[in-house]
């Protein structure tokens, strides 16, 4: 991994006509994905037919001008879907691109620091207690407890050290992950422990109107929040003396950018379980093309993922179709060859 030197201390502001039409371009890519995903399936609906519904729904509309069969198809069951699909795609991709700042560690990704085994700690331990009222909020709030753990086994004199910080977190992950097994191999033969087994490796099949109206805001929310770091964000990149002699309050910038990742990543393994390689490989893909500014990573990061997991939901739902092959499947299949094509041709795995 390389640094940045001294001579970039100072971060040029992205030219903002450029930066306008890239974060466009991200949003109409975005936009567009989540058309056609809403269009494919067991059942292929145009995207005419997809545009009308959206339209019957909006203020002023008639919902009864469209066939029910196709309202239903669209509006009930895969706009939920593929909507979950972008949110989860959006909180793990600015995870990712967080934690690799903060950590200065160009594999860092939101499973590194066991925040996303906390999470699915959490789902599995009040699922099988009957307690699936309590699901989605059990997953984010999850993330305070890991991320507070990580802290306290990391703090070294009032100190925040990175090395420590990343140690902490696979230990942590390791330990939860095995209680996590633990949880399930005692429910083991109940349908609820197949149901859970299926979701661990990323699905989208929960997803309705009530779970996407629930984790909205804790992925929108900590992403407005961070914008406003990105400064500290990119300033740790230069390691914490250079960030204190440029006037950044380190340890704080470094807790709060944990909280922040750390809710997205958890909020994220609420709607769709654990779906690897989003956080790794979009912030590297969208820094090939705009490089390390967080100023301009953040969002298009967001749009990037976002884009990504929708597709990759829609893939896996129409190949196979009437099976469905889990999401966290498909990003695997796409994702890993996708970065180690980055590591052979030694592009991207640098936070320069």
């Amino acid at each position: 991994m390389s640094l940045p030197a001294a001579s970039q201390l100072a971060i040029p502001r992205p030219h903002r006509r450029g930066f306008a039409l890239r974060t466009a371009g991200g949003l109409a890519l975005l936009a567009g994905c989540i058309g056609v995903a809403s269009s494919v399936g067991s059942t292929d609906v145009s995207l005419g037919e997809v545009a009308g519904v959206l339209g019957a729904h909006l203020p002023g509309g008639d919902p009864s001008t469209v066939p029910a069969s196709i309202d239903a198809i669209v509006w009930q069951v895969r706009l939920p879907r593929v909507l979950l699909a972008a949110l989860v795609g959006i909180g793990l991709s600015v995870s990712g691109a967080l934690y690799q700042s903060l950590l200065r560690n160009p594999l860092a990704e939101p499973y590194l620091l066991g925040v996303s085994s906390g999470a699915a700690l959490a789902a599995v331990t009040v699922s099988s207690t009957g307690l699936a009222s309590g699901w989605a909020h059990a997953l984010p709030i999850s993330a305070f407890g890991a991320s507070a753990v990580i802290v306290a086994l990391a703090r070294v004199d009032g100190r925040l050290p990175v090395a420590t910080l990343i140690l902490a977190g696979v230990a942590l992950g390791a330990f939860l992950s095995s209680i996590t097994a633990f949880v399930l191999i005692r429910g083991q033969g109940t349908s609820e422990t197949f149901v859970l087994l299926g979701w661990l490796m990323g699905s989208l099949a929960r997803a309705d109107g009530a779970m996407l109206a629930l984790l909205t805001p804790y992925v929108l929310v900590p992403l407005a929040l961070s914008l406003p770091l990105v400064r500290w964000a990119n300033l740790l990149l230069l390691g914490d003396q250079q960030a204190r002699n440029l006037g950044v309050p380190v340890e704080t910038a470094r807790l709060a950018l944990l909280a922040l990742a750390g809710v997205l990543a958890a909020a994220s393994v609420a709607g769709a379980g654990l779906v690897g390689f989003v956080g790794l490989v979009v912030p590297h893909a969208v820094r090939l093309v705009v490089g390390p500014d967080n100023r301009e990573l953040l969002p298009l990061a967001a749009c990037g993922g976002g884009a990504f997991v929708v597709l990759c939901d829609a893939l896996g739902r129409w190949l196979f179709a009437p099976l469905e092959v889990p999401v966290g499947i498909v990003t695997a299949m796409c994702g890993a060859p996708f970065f180690l094509w980055l590591l052979r041709e030694k592009r991207a795995v640098t936070l320069e």
